[in-house]
């Protein structure tokens, strides 16, 4: 984007890939999202040290208040969103990467389609201005 703009747009996709990701997991693998989601809402405290970020814990309620239709649409909830995206790293390092990583690369492997398709859906809204109209 930086390159067909002349250096004026700067679009940032890791993060915006990892929430997809995990959205992708929401529904795939229930169980897991579950895990993680919690998981991050007892890191976000220590995590969010190092990110300028607001969301507020409280309004982040347990994975089993939430139904499994749910769960992928807490990446839609502002307070949800940037408690799983600040965490990210400790997620993905619990336990020197044995908690949680296998099992999160093996279930996007699994349904790959759905993890594509999130990807497309929110990375093309990001792009989308930038479309060429014919």
């Amino acid at each position: 984007m930086a390159e067909l703009t002349g250096g004026l747009v700067h679009l940032k996709t890791a993060g915006t890939s990892w929430l997809e990701a995990v959205r992708a997991v929401g529904r795939i693998d229930p169980a897991l999202f579950r895990e993680i989601y919690d998981f991050a809402r007892g890191r976000y405290e220590t995590d969010k040290a190092s990110y300028h970020v607001s969301a507020d814990i409280a309004k982040v309620p347990p994975a089993k208040e939430l139904s499994d239709a749910r769960l992928p649409e807490m990446l839609d909830d502002f307070h949800a969103r940037q408690v799983l995206h600040v965490t990210f790293g400790s997620v993905l390092t619990a336990d020197n990467g044995e908690r949680f990583r296998k099992r999160f690369y093996a279930a996007l492997q699994r349904d790959e389609e759905v993890h594509y398709a999130a990807l497309v859906k929110h990375i093309g809204r990001h792009v989308a201005p930038f479309a060429k109209k014919h």
